[in-house]
Protein backbone atom coordinates (compact mmCIF):
# COMPACT_ATOMS: atom_id res chain seq x y z
CA UNK A 1 0.00 0.00 0.00
CA UNK A 2 1.49 3.41 -0.72
CA UNK A 3 0.35 6.82 0.56
CA UNK A 4 0.62 9.42 -2.34
CA UNK A 5 2.50 12.91 -0.46
CA UNK A 6 1.14 15.77 -1.80
CA UNK A 7 3.21 17.94 -4.46
CA UNK A 8 3.71 21.97 -3.51
CA UNK A 9 2.96 22.24 -7.15
CA UNK A 10 -0.46 20.82 -6.24
CA UNK A 11 -3.16 22.76 -7.04
CA UNK A 12 -5.59 22.77 -4.36
CA UNK A 13 -9.08 24.38 -3.27
CA UNK A 14 -9.01 27.59 -1.15
CA UNK A 15 -11.07 27.90 1.80
CA UNK A 16 -11.08 24.58 2.83
CA UNK A 17 -12.52 23.32 6.46
CA UNK A 18 -9.52 22.38 8.68
CA UNK A 19 -9.97 19.91 11.50
CA UNK A 20 -7.72 19.68 14.59
CA UNK A 21 -8.06 16.05 16.29
CA UNK A 22 -5.92 16.69 19.44
CA UNK A 23 -8.02 17.41 22.74
CA UNK A 24 -7.14 21.12 22.89
CA UNK A 25 -8.57 23.42 20.80
CA UNK A 26 -6.65 26.36 18.52
CA UNK A 27 -7.67 29.29 17.75
CA UNK A 28 -8.29 29.32 13.77
CA UNK A 29 -9.31 25.51 13.01
CA UNK A 30 -12.54 23.84 14.02
CA UNK A 31 -12.12 21.79 17.16
CA UNK A 32 -12.95 17.73 16.80
CA UNK A 33 -11.25 16.64 19.74
CA UNK A 34 -11.12 12.83 18.65
CA UNK A 35 -9.35 11.30 22.40
CA UNK A 36 -9.10 11.86 25.77
CA UNK A 37 -7.01 10.83 28.67
CA UNK A 38 -7.71 8.75 31.52
CA UNK A 39 -5.28 8.26 34.41
CA UNK A 40 -4.75 4.38 35.24
CA UNK A 41 -1.60 4.76 38.00
CA UNK A 42 -2.37 5.87 41.73
CA UNK A 43 1.36 5.75 42.66
CA UNK A 44 4.90 5.53 40.81
CA UNK A 45 7.90 3.65 42.24
CA UNK A 46 10.82 6.31 41.81
CA UNK A 47 12.80 3.38 43.71
CA UNK A 48 15.34 1.68 41.31
CA UNK A 49 15.31 4.51 38.60
CA UNK A 50 17.76 7.51 38.30
CA UNK A 51 16.56 8.55 34.86
CA UNK A 52 13.11 9.18 33.89
CA UNK A 53 11.88 9.16 29.66
CA UNK A 54 8.58 11.05 28.73
CA UNK A 55 7.30 10.69 25.15
CA UNK A 56 4.63 12.92 25.52
CA UNK A 57 2.82 16.20 27.22
CA UNK A 58 0.50 14.12 28.54
CA UNK A 59 2.63 11.39 30.36
CA UNK A 60 4.37 14.94 32.20
CA UNK A 61 0.67 16.08 32.93
CA UNK A 62 0.14 12.84 34.34
CA UNK A 63 2.72 12.11 36.35
CA UNK A 64 2.60 15.49 37.98
CA UNK A 65 -1.09 14.76 38.63
CA UNK A 66 0.14 11.48 40.60
CA UNK A 67 3.03 12.78 42.37
CA UNK A 68 4.89 15.79 42.04
CA UNK A 69 8.32 13.90 43.31
CA UNK A 70 9.08 12.89 40.06
CA UNK A 71 10.47 16.70 39.01
CA UNK A 72 13.75 16.09 41.32
CA UNK A 73 15.23 13.34 39.00
CA UNK A 74 16.36 14.14 35.60
CA UNK A 75 14.26 13.74 32.41
CA UNK A 76 14.92 12.24 28.57
CA UNK A 77 12.51 14.31 27.15
CA UNK A 78 11.14 12.98 23.44
CA UNK A 79 9.60 15.75 21.48
CA UNK A 80 9.57 19.85 22.11
CA UNK A 81 5.95 20.01 23.13
CA UNK A 82 7.24 17.40 25.78
CA UNK A 83 10.38 19.21 26.67
CA UNK A 84 8.71 22.40 26.97
CA UNK A 85 6.34 20.48 29.45
CA UNK A 86 8.80 19.00 31.81
CA UNK A 87 10.45 22.70 31.82
CA UNK A 88 6.74 24.58 32.97
CA UNK A 89 5.98 22.34 35.91
CA UNK A 90 9.81 22.53 36.80
CA UNK A 91 11.80 19.39 35.83
CA UNK A 92 15.40 18.98 34.56
CA UNK A 93 15.66 17.84 31.19
CA UNK A 94 19.29 16.20 30.18
CA UNK A 95 18.68 15.31 27.09
CA UNK A 96 16.83 16.25 24.15
CA UNK A 97 17.37 14.36 20.62
CA UNK A 98 16.80 15.77 17.52
CA UNK A 99 15.69 12.65 15.78
CA UNK A 100 13.09 11.24 17.94
CA UNK A 101 11.65 8.03 16.84
CA UNK A 102 11.65 4.27 16.39
CA UNK A 103 15.34 3.46 15.84
CA UNK A 104 17.44 6.22 15.57
CA UNK A 105 15.88 7.28 19.52
CA UNK A 106 16.78 3.81 20.96
CA UNK A 107 20.25 4.24 19.48
CA UNK A 108 20.45 7.18 21.17
CA UNK A 109 19.75 6.05 24.48
CA UNK A 110 21.55 3.11 23.94
CA UNK A 111 24.76 5.09 23.28
CA UNK A 112 24.74 8.29 25.83
CA UNK A 113 22.31 6.40 29.13
CA UNK A 114 23.48 2.86 28.86
CA UNK A 115 24.73 3.14 32.45
CA UNK A 116 21.56 4.83 33.62
CA UNK A 117 18.21 2.95 35.28
CA UNK A 118 15.58 4.57 33.17
CA UNK A 119 11.93 4.78 34.01
CA UNK A 120 9.71 5.23 31.19
CA UNK A 121 6.51 6.62 31.96
CA UNK A 122 4.18 5.70 29.13
CA UNK A 123 0.84 5.34 27.94
CA UNK A 124 -1.07 2.05 27.73
CA UNK A 125 -0.60 1.76 24.18
CA UNK A 126 2.58 3.12 21.98
CA UNK A 127 3.37 2.68 18.44
CA UNK A 128 6.99 1.57 19.16
CA UNK A 129 8.57 -0.78 21.40
CA UNK A 130 11.35 1.02 22.99
CA UNK A 131 11.61 -1.77 25.85
CA UNK A 132 12.16 -4.69 23.05
CA UNK A 133 14.45 -2.77 21.39
CA UNK A 134 16.86 -1.32 24.08
CA UNK A 135 17.12 -4.64 25.26
CA UNK A 136 18.94 -5.83 22.25
CA UNK A 137 21.67 -3.20 23.33
CA UNK A 138 22.22 -4.40 26.87
CA UNK A 139 19.73 -1.58 28.24
CA UNK A 140 16.73 -2.75 30.63
CA UNK A 141 14.22 -0.35 30.47
CA UNK A 142 12.21 0.17 33.17
CA UNK A 143 7.76 0.51 32.47
CA UNK A 144 5.15 2.46 34.28
CA UNK A 145 1.72 2.93 32.18
CA UNK A 146 0.43 5.52 34.10
CA UNK A 147 -2.47 6.75 31.73
CA UNK A 148 -4.60 5.50 28.42
CA UNK A 149 -5.79 7.21 25.39
CA UNK A 150 -9.53 6.53 24.89
CA UNK A 151 -11.78 7.49 21.73
CA UNK A 152 -14.69 9.94 21.66
CA UNK A 153 -17.83 8.70 19.95
CA UNK A 154 -19.28 10.57 17.26
CA UNK A 155 -22.31 10.70 15.01
CA UNK A 156 -22.11 10.47 11.36
CA UNK A 157 -23.62 13.92 10.86
CA UNK A 158 -20.66 15.20 12.70
CA UNK A 159 -18.28 14.35 10.00
CA UNK A 160 -16.11 16.94 8.22
CA UNK A 161 -17.33 17.81 5.29
CA UNK A 162 -16.01 17.12 1.53
CA UNK A 163 -12.31 18.93 1.10
CA UNK A 164 -11.47 19.45 4.61
CA UNK A 165 -8.07 19.10 5.99
CA UNK A 166 -7.98 17.42 9.30
CA UNK A 167 -4.79 17.62 11.24
CA UNK A 168 -3.73 14.87 12.83
CA UNK A 169 -1.42 14.48 16.01
CA UNK A 170 -0.84 10.96 17.02
CA UNK A 171 -1.88 7.61 15.72
CA UNK A 172 -4.40 7.65 18.08
CA UNK A 173 -6.28 10.30 16.25
CA UNK A 174 -6.13 8.54 13.51
CA UNK A 175 -7.44 5.23 14.85
CA UNK A 176 -10.39 7.03 16.84
CA UNK A 177 -11.14 9.35 13.39
CA UNK A 178 -12.01 6.00 11.71
CA UNK A 179 -13.68 4.57 14.24
CA UNK A 180 -16.19 7.05 13.61
CA UNK A 181 -16.19 8.22 10.15
CA UNK A 182 -14.80 6.76 6.59
CA UNK A 183 -12.10 8.36 5.45
CA UNK A 184 -12.74 10.45 2.05
CA UNK A 185 -10.68 10.59 -1.04
CA UNK A 186 -11.42 14.74 -0.96
CA UNK A 187 -9.53 15.03 2.31
CA UNK A 188 -5.96 15.99 2.90
CA UNK A 189 -4.68 14.68 5.91
CA UNK A 190 -1.49 16.56 7.89
CA UNK A 191 0.42 14.83 10.24
CA UNK A 192 2.37 15.86 13.06
CA UNK A 193 5.46 13.35 11.92
CA UNK A 194 6.73 10.55 9.82
CA UNK A 195 5.83 7.91 13.13
CA UNK A 196 2.23 9.51 12.51
CA UNK A 197 1.98 9.15 9.11
CA UNK A 198 2.66 5.22 8.47
CA UNK A 199 -1.00 4.74 10.36
CA UNK A 200 -2.44 6.68 7.78
CA UNK A 201 -5.21 4.86 5.27
CA UNK A 202 -3.67 3.88 1.90
CA UNK A 203 -4.43 5.84 -0.94
CA UNK A 204 -4.43 8.74 1.59
CA UNK A 205 -2.98 12.50 0.33
CA UNK A 206 -1.13 13.81 3.70
CA UNK A 207 1.54 16.48 4.42
CA UNK A 208 3.50 16.43 7.62
CA UNK A 209 4.82 19.10 9.53
CA UNK A 210 7.56 21.18 9.59
CA UNK A 211 7.85 20.50 12.96
CA UNK A 212 6.54 18.32 15.21
CA UNK A 213 4.09 20.56 16.87
CA UNK A 214 0.09 21.46 17.01
CA UNK A 215 1.06 24.84 15.61
CA UNK A 216 3.24 23.92 12.52
CA UNK A 217 0.24 21.54 11.81
CA UNK A 218 -2.22 24.60 11.44
CA UNK A 219 0.57 26.33 9.44
CA UNK A 220 1.15 23.40 7.14
CA UNK A 221 -2.85 22.82 6.83
CA UNK A 222 -3.18 26.65 6.02
CA UNK A 223 -1.31 26.62 3.03
CA UNK A 224 -3.43 24.31 1.77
Amino acid sequence: MVLKLLSGRRSLKANRSIYLLSPLPKEGVKSLPMIRFERVAESIDFSSCDTLMFTSKQAVVTAEAIDPKWKSIPVIAIGPATKRQVEILGGKVIFHPKKFYGEVLADDIAQFFHERHILYLRPETISFDSRGFLQKRGIVLQEQIIYKTICRQYGLSEQPPESSVIIFTSPSTIHCFLENFSWLKSYTAVVIGHSTQVHLPAECDYVVADRPLIDACIEKAMTL
